[in-house]
């Protein structure tokens, strides 16, 4: 195994290799055919995610919390079943995970030993930047909680290697951090919170912001250095929100309200490359990706493009999959996989996109080139 390649850490990894080929022998197999194979050769020692349902794999399964795809039909086209994952298969992570030859990297709350060599995925369905965003949901791990559980993780790694080593092979590590979604969808939008009525869209957007910026911060102290930011996509037209139009058509409302959150966050990107001595930050532009996806749908290969496979109501965005519901047998012909979440299918394109695309979906460069990048620290 390739792990963290400094000459000091060669032992440690030996010492944990038996235990790692046991945990690894990719029980979860590849949706369509490209990926763990024989994995490729690694190009960072390990990725760090943090985010909501969209990335989410396994957090909330033993939190008390409404959040939950711990249950069949979630999963069913991943090898191994329900995990937790808001999807039929692949969350987009999973599938960079894999270009960038890392294994599936697991879930904070069953992560353990050596498999934190390779990374932890921290993201918690319903979590936002703020920590009051998602409270419908009961319990979830907002950002602030993620990244204390970074802090734990990193703790467990220095003891391993010792502060200067740890270091050093973090900021070769990738640090994807997809936050925002549930700031809008299970905050300013929801009736029951008095946001929409203290913050217009800019005012929202730059309180979300002046959050991040110090999450962000506060990463980057802890010794990251290589961020990847998704930006939030066309909100408004996702099977939950269309579902409350009469005409079934997609919010502009919704969809103009993140605009200023997107805009803010590449602001923010550029003050932070410019300010933070050895950090480079790339964002991905979601939005661009789902239009070209809505644009040219057929292109690549979708039929379905305003419901989701698997849910109930209008355009099965009223009510969410539930347990053991029969979803829709050709998934790969549907952008939406649920109300709120897209198919395995969109994941894996907009993980490619964002690889190895050019500057219209991913800027000022792709993770690709950052995980190319030899950074000191």
């Amino acid at each position: 195994m390739a792990c963290f390649r400094m000459s000091v850490l060669v032992l440690f990894c030996m010492m944990l290799v038996g235990m790692v080929v046991a945990q690894e022998g990719d029980p979860f197999g590849d949706p369509f055919g490209s990926t763990q194979r024989g994995r490729r050769k690694e190009m960072v020692p390990a990725m760090f995610i943090f985010g909501d349902s969209l990335i989410d794999n396994g957090n909330n399964n033993n939190l008390p919390s409404f959040a939950k795809a711990n249950y069949f039909p979630y999963g069913i086209d991943f090898n191994g079943g329900p995990t937790g994952r808001f999807s039929n298969g692949y969350t987009m992570v999973d599938e960079i995970a894999v270009l960038l030859g890392l294994p599936l990297i697991p879930a904070f709350s069953e992560a353990s030993g050596a498999q934190v060599l390779h990374g932890v995925n921290y993201a918690s369905a319903a979590a936002g930047i703020l920590d009051v965003t998602g409270r419908n949901f009961v319990s979830r791990i907002p950002f602030d909680g993620q990244i204390r559980n970074f802090q734990t993780t990193l703790d467990q790694i220095t003891a391993n290697l010792g502060a200067i080593d740890a270091a050093q092979s973090l900021a070769q590590c990738l640090f994807f951090v997809g936050m925002g979604s549930n700031d809008y969808l299970n905050n300013y939008l929801m009736p029951n919170y008095p946001t929409r009525n203290e913050y217009n869209g800019q005012q929202y957007a730059d309180l979300l912001v002046s959050q991040y910026h110090r999450q962000l911060t506060q990463l980057y102290n802890l010794g990251a250095r290589k961020f990847i930011l998704a930006g939030l996509g066309r909100m408004g037209c996702i099977p939950s929100i269309l579902a409350q139009s009469s005409t079934g058509s997609c919010s502009e409302e919704v969809n103009e309200l993140v605009l200023p959150f997107n805009a803010n966050v590449k602001a923010m990107m550029n003050r932070l490359n410019t300010n933070l001595p050895g950090a480079r930050f790339i964002y991905i532009d979601i939005a661009n990706l789902f239009e070209d996806i809505i644009n040219n749908a057929r292109t690549y290969g979708f039929s379905v493009v305003d419901r989701g496979c698997c849910g109930i109501g209008r355009n099965r965005g009223q009510v969410t999959c539930l347990p053991f519901q029969t979803p829709c047998p050709n998934r790969d012909e549907y952008v939406f996989w649920d109300a709120f979440h897209p198919t395995e299918k969109v994941n894996i394109i907009m993980a490619r996109k964002a690889f190895n695309g050019d500057t219209s979906v991913v800027s000022p460069m792709n993770i690709e080139q950052l995980a190319s990048l030899d950074i000191k620290n």
